[in-house]
């Protein structure tokens, strides 16, 4: 599909166009002519697109990465102990989730393969039902496709009836939108599966950057009520870390099933390489580096969040996560537009459903340098499109 060249020709993302292969257009691919007319600004690019992280890899992470370096034999699939201990040690320490036990965790390739495979390593197929939140990071319907199980974007329960679910994802903090949340939906959502033996998938990956909210992962005591049957929790270390080029991610929750993944990605040779483990164990007992790097996407935040308000913008919901969702009540691809005119490529809002048609997404994820400059491109220019 040839990319938009105005706002009547945007790309059908939110309807799902389809690519040969029968999944949709990979939705980043659609941008380029826009991310050409940015790049052709006389300051250069600012590529606050996508969540790619663009600080150094801490030298903890790298020093245990080149400790293990010597690693000829095959990786445990399971991860380490030490790796395994070091997740539970993370995920008490700075989220207050206890009764876990070492075999209650599993490394993944990354957390986006694992959101990707899971409807396929669970056993689903046609006659299942897959839901995911209205607005909503692609691969939970990706990973629907994959299986050939039916899908349903929704956010509310009573939305689905007598419906049998066999898998519901859920996302807090959100990606695009930044929201959290609340405890008392949560522990109704595990409520309401429980009753009906559907399997909970909480992708987690933003749960160290609370701003204006403190997220709570569903396996803390007060969602979980102590137990961890049919919870799945999914967590990366790429936004923590820096560590999006090592594919370091793990899922933890009910003990059956991750002893069921554990069993198929065995079979598949789904294994985290033995020295990104070594890694992965490090990252997870520091909590140093993890303060240092939300200091400095607090400060991106804080200065972003600024500047597309004195350009028009209205922020929404952001309240924790790595982006801000804005809209100025038009068009996403007219903002995206205006946004590229200078130099700033941002993602449409209908990359991630119809919901989204009239806002974009903008990532903190650029160099204070970047950041800097798009703030200040921002106050001095207008992104109004010509004619209003």
């Amino acid at each position: 599909m040839a990319p938009p060249t105005s706002v009547q020709s945007a790309p059908a993302v939110c309807s799902r166009t389809e690519a040969v292969s029968g999944l949709p257009t990979y939705p980043w691919d659609t941008l380029a002519e826009y991310r050409s007319r940015a790049t052709a600004h006389p300051d250069g690019l600012v590529d606050l697109s996508m969540g790619t992280p663009v600080d150094p890899v801490p030298q903890v992470v790298q020093a245990a990465l080149t400790a293990a370096a010597d690693s000829p034999g095959y990786p445990l699939t399971s991860g380490t102990a030490v790796l395994r201990e070091s997740a539970i040690g993370w995920l008490a320490r700075r989220h207050g989730i206890t009764g876990l036990d070492p075999d209650a965790v599993l490394p993944t390739i990354g957390s986006k393969e694992f959101i990707a495979w899971l409807p396929r390593l669970l056993g689903l197929g046609q006659r299942d039902l897959v839901v995911h939140p209205e607005l909503a990071y692609p691969t939970y319907d990706v990973g629907a496709r994959l299986a050939g199980t039916e899908v349903l974007a929704a956010d509310s329960l009573t939305a689905l009836g007598p419906r049998r679910v066999a898998l519901l994802w859920i996302n807090s903090p959100a990606n695009p939108t930044g929201r959290v949340l609340p405890p008392e939906h949560l522990r109704k959502i595990v409520a309401w599966a429980r009753e009906r033996d559907v399997v909970v998938a909480s992708d987690e990956c933003y749960l160290d950057l609370g701003w204006e909210a403190t997220p709570t992962s569903v396996l803390h005591e007060s969602i979980s009520g102590g137990r961890h049957d049919n919870l799945l929790a999914v967590h990366s270390l790429s936004k923590r870390s820096n560590l999006a080029g090592y594919r370091a991610g793990f899922v933890a929750g009910d003990p059956a099933l991750i002893v069921r993944l554990l069993e198929i990605r065995r079979h598949a040779g789904m294994i985290v390489p033995a020295p990104v483990q070594a890694a992965m164990a490090a990252a997870l007992g520091d909590d140093d580096h993890a303060d240092v790097q939300r200091d400095r996407y607090a400060a991106r935040r804080a200065a972003l969040r600024a500047a597309v308000t004195a350009a028009g913008f209205r922020v929404e919901h952001s309240e924790a996560g790595l982006y801000l969702w804005m809209t100025r009540d038009e068009d996403c691809w007219t903002s995206v537009a205006a946004l590229a005119d200078l130099g700033i490529l941002v993602a449409p809002g209908s990359f991630y459903g119809p919901r989204g048609s009239q806002h974009v997404r903008v990532a903190l994820t650029a160099t204070d340098e970047r950041v800097a400059a798009a703030a200040a491109r921002l106050s001095s220019a207008t992104t109004r499109p010509a004619g209003e």
